[in-house]
């Protein structure tokens, strides 16, 4: 089955392998990582593969991530062969973010604007770094320079307008 990129939420990553039982360990995009073992299906995507769908069989929180065993991941071999997969779940089974909160996926592609009008680039996603997630905002098409790491926190991030597929930081062009 193929999913539209926006019918899907991800809200994890597959780190590796767990043991020789083809457990999966997850690192979860979320502040309630057990938040993930609510839903009885996932959804992956490997580099380069369109979305498939797994059912979870069983799983718990282990120091922050998470361990997993899914349909059709039996071995440690097929755990391994999907390392780096992203996992995500039907936006339509969540609740709504709420007020200042989004999930990662929706972030993905908006531009980046500092205070004084500088188009910083574009988001390429998010990663998470300890204290805070980071923003990895690349240069606008065109223009040359490396990836940005800018922190998502109130003090960096001004405003998110996600209608207008725009994110404004204060946040210097230099940086």
């Amino acid at each position: 089955m193929e999913l539209a990129r926006d019918a899907v939420v991800v809200l994890g990553e597959v780190i590796g392998a767990y043991g020789v039982r083809g457990w999966l360990k997850v690192r979860p995009f979320t502040q309630l990582p057990e938040m993930l073992l609510d839903y009885a299906t996932w959804w992956l995507k490997t580099r380069g593969s369109d979305w498939c769908e797994v059912r979870m069989l069983d799983g718990r929180v282990h120091s922050g991530s998470l361990l997993v065993a899914l349909t059709g991941v039996e071995t440690r071999e097929a755990a391994l062969a999907i390392k780096g997969a992203q996992v995500g779940v039907t936006r339509s089974l969540l609740p709504a973010a709420g007020k200042d909160a989004y999930y990662w996926s929706d972030l993905t592609g908006l531009a980046v604007t500092n205070r004084a009008g500088v188009l910083l680039g574009e988001v390429a996603g998010l990663t998470e770094h300890g204290a805070h997630p980071l923003l990895r905002v690349v240069p606008p098409a065109g223009a040359r320079g490396a990836e940005r790491l800018i922190p998502f926190v109130p003090a960096i991030v001004d405003r998110v307008d996600i209608d207008a597929g725009r994110i404004d930081v204060d946040w210097g062009e230099d940086y």
